[in-house]
């Protein structure tokens, strides 16, 4: 039994895990929206909200703190192009919101392997 057992594994290895999570987060800031398993957005939504907290926070921060923020950022994406995005086209968008800046809408189950659907998408603002 699974009691007290936080997160999600998605049936793969350490480093597959990381990968897809890390691939996931980078398709969902470039599109603004994806469509995926119900686990798979659940296990990154956490981190794509935290990350726009991030680059949220680090508006108002001084010049140090920008820096730490982005190098944080790269190091959970890798991807300085989707750094950019996030930091100065999504962000800046939430700046009255204190978080929910995400929405899960379920379509439905998968032909094929009846997995449940969902779209994960930004809340306009």
């Amino acid at each position: 039994m699974r009691h007290q057992i936080s997160g999600y594994r998605l049936g793969r290895s350490t480093g597959a895990r990381k990968a897809l999570r890390r691939n996931l987060i980078k398709q969902f800031f470039t599109h603004e929206r994806i469509k995926t398993t119900r686990a798979k957005a659940a296990a990154i939504r956490g981190d794509a909200e935290r990350l726009i907290t991030l680059a949220r926070n680090s508006a108002q921060a001084g010049d140090a703190e920008k820096v730490h923020a982005r190098r944080l950022a790269v190091s959970k994406l890798g991807d300085n192009q989707v750094i950019k995005r996030l930091f100065d086209e999504i962000a800046p968008r939430y700046a009255n919101r204190n978080g929910g800046y995400t929405r899960i809408l379920k379509l439905g189950p998968r032909m094929g392997d009846s997995a449940e659907m969902v779209i994960l998408e930004l809340v306009e603002e």
